[in-house]
């Protein structure tokens, strides 16, 4: 830096000749586009590389074509007001409480009945006054508790399940798995395992995106019903043993040997089932431990739904197994740009962090209605080495809410690459003309890039 005159002139660092302090620092500043031109690979603003939203999404027209001749051969009574009763149902169910929270809860209730019986009877409390005691703390348990009531899911279950949740169940699992497709083309997977398969809507989601590969499928469910039903639908709904997707496979329980590995593993909407967290833990160890590539697991977008998610991801990445029989370690591939605590869990009341999918429902009647499915989603892929170090001049974030554009700016809601929930304003000269158009082409669920804004200081050493 140095004075000639009354402007002060300095050596620019990307230009490598002198420039007067404004004309420097005018060219440092055209530094952003250049890395915001780097992230999209050429792709026009509406493709950016962080858009993984898929349109409104319809059924392959084999299952649906097979779905609709199965529950017009069964003739199902009163189907349609019993499916919009059975999705009402699994939206409003949670967990199960467990047996220590179930055990502090009546000793919080003992301890304030002892209280306001002690204020009354000051001479004490004999043991018919305590047999009392006991039978309003279970009265008050049975009266404030969540009863779970279990699914049997045989054949008349089974066509209502069809009714209700195919088509939706279908669109959460295909948004899930294009995610993957998306961001890594490179992944060509050759065997798939679908744990609580059901009607094997993964099954075909999966198919709908690597059926040129994929030449094996494992779909596991303890209802033999439903594996017969799924079964039914790969034929077509006829009787002809000539299925759609070849190679499937169905069972009632989960392959024993822990080396049998697929490259990749689905659970949709069936940690939930599972009453307890044991349960839960071991099959969440089970999956992993059967996956070669990516572990896929996806709920309903309620509160449960994504704290059953939350309970599977620090299982994974926390817990350690007595046997290890894969070495590579975890990596969170998605919706999560961190692996720190969910801000969502943190932040009280807590909320729930989920997504959304317009899809064409299951035609009952002569119209099709286009719908919502509202999900949360956990993706875990295998690392074969530590982190890289960064070289991107970005962090992606991902956007958990409704994208609001505005005259001039976009209001976005996201979560960070640093494990915290951001509220930003995106506008062109704040964050470059780039940035904001990617913006304003995202949607709820997208990853949008946060570019790593310098330093002054830094600024300062490279215009010296």
């Amino acid at each position: 830096m140095y004075l000639l005159g009354s402007r002060i002139y300095v050596n620019c660092s990307r230009c490598h000749v002198a420039l007067c302090l404004k004309e420097a620092q005018r060219c440092q500043s055209s530094a952003a586009p250049l890395q915001q031109a780097d992230f999209l690979k050429g792709a026009p603003h509406r493709k950016h590389p962080g858009v993984t939203n898929l349109k409104t999404v319809r059924l392959p027209e084999p299952l649906q074509v097979a779905a609709q001749s199965i529950l017009k051969r069964a003739e199902v009574k009163s189907l349609t007001e019993r499916a919009h009763k059975l999705s009402n149902f699994l939206w409003s169910r949670k967990r199960a409480i467990e047996a220590s929270q179930l055990r502090e809860k009546a000793i919080r209730l003992e301890k304030k009945f002892l209280e306001q019986e002690n204020d009354i009877h000051t001479d004490g409390i004999d043991h018919k006054l305590e047999a009392q005691i006991r039978k309003r703390i279970l009265s008050e348990l049975k009266r404030t508790t969540y009863h779970r009531t279990p699914l049997r899911y045989d054949e008349d279950l089974g066509l209502v399940y069809m009714a209700a949740r195919l088509a939706g169940g279908y669109a959460a699992a295909l948004r899930a798995l294009n995610e993957i497709k998306k961001r890594d083309p490179l992944f060509v997977p050759y065997s798939l395992l679908d744990f609580g398969s059901g009607l094997g809507t993964c099954t075909w989601a999966s198919h709908s995106l690597w059926g040129d590969s994929l030449k094996e499928y494992v779909c596991v469910d303890s209802s033999g019903d439903m594996n017969t039903l799924a079964e039914e639908l790969l034929r077509g709904g006829s009787e002809v043993d000539n299925p759609i997707i070849k190679q499937v496979y169905f069972r009632q329980f989960l392959p024993v040997s822990p080396k049998v590995q697929f490259d990749l593993v689905i659970s949709a909407y069936s940690l939930s089932e599972l009453a307890t967290l044991d349960e839960r833990i071991n099959v969440i160890f089970t999956l992993w431990r059967k996956t070669n590539s990516y572990l896929v697991l996806v709920e309903n977008g309620t509160k449960d739904g994504h704290q059953i998610l939350m309970e599977a991801r620090d299982t994974i990445l926390k817990r350690e197994e007595e046997i290890k029989h894969d070495l590579r370690r975890p990596s969170i591939f998605a919706p999560c740009t961190h692996e720190l605590s969910c801000p969502r869990l943190i932040k009280q009341p807590a909320v729930p962090c989920n997504f959304s999918q317009f899809y064409y429902s299951l035609p009952l009647s002569r119209s099709q209605e286009r719908q919502q499915e509202n999900f949360s989603y956990l993706i875990i892929s295998r690392s074969d080495e530590e982190k890289a170090q960064k070289t991107e001049h970005w962090d992606m974030a991902r956007l958990t809410a409704q994208v609001r554009r505005r005259p001039r700016h976009v209001q976005c809601q996201l979560c960070c690459a640093n494990g915290e929930l951001k509220q930003l304003a995106v506008t062109t000269r704040l964050h470059g003309k780039d940035m904001y158009r990617c913006a304003r082409s995202s949607d709820w669920g997208d990853l949008l890039p946060m570019f790593q804004a310098e330093d002054d200081d830094t600024k300062n050493e490279e215009m010296q």
